[in-house]
């Protein structure tokens, strides 16, 4: 029996070179999904706000010194972390990685003091509509409704602080 390859996670800024394969790919894929050109909806927000003063971070999920996944989140407000561009290496999927990019996020959101997480993704992206609902998201949408009718599906999961820890945990 072989042993999986050690994965390992480090905060990184949008600048570093390892993060180039998540924005590329994430731009292809959207592209391909809505038609449009959509990398520059990728450079929609100004990198610094995924940086920890900001009140951000972005996240790679390395194996074997390479990006496997990864993530992101902004400040969306005081008590509120939106994520962003969580993303799934192409000769990586369906491994769990982006569940545990998620959890990730969500353990450094809680981290940082954020008592809500917010994200929306596109009606053409089911399989990340499913991650969030198995990850334990309140779909802010009628989930029965035609997701081409209703436009970015927002989700939204509140962290909470355990009683006997004071370390925040996601529900």
């Amino acid at each position: 029996m072989t042993s999986a390859p050690e994965l390992t996670v480090v905060e990184v800024p949008v600048s570093d070179a390892r993060v180039e394969p998540l924005l590329r790919e994430l731009g292809d894929e959207y592209s391909r999904r809505y038609g449009k050109d959509a990398h520059a909806e990728l450079a929609r927000y100004p990198d610094e706000e995924f940086t920890a003063p900001h009140g951000g971070v972005l996240l790679l999920l390395m194996e074997d010194g390479e990006p496997v996944a990864g993530g992101a989140f902004r400040r969306h407000d005081a008590d509120t972390a939106e994520l962003k561009r969580i993303w799934t290496h192409s000769a990586h999927r369906r491994r769990g990685l982006a569940r545990r990019v998620v959890a990730e996020l969500e353990r450094e959101a809680g981290a940082r003091g954020y008592r809500r997480l917010y994200l929306t993704t596109g009606p053409r992206q089911p399989e990340a509509r499913g991650l969030y609902l198995a990850a334990g998201y309140t779909a802010l949408f009628d989930t029965e409704a035609d997701p081409e009718t209703i436009g970015p599906l927002p989700f939204e999961k509140h962290l909470v602080e355990p009683e006997h820890t004071g370390k925040a945990s996601t529900l």
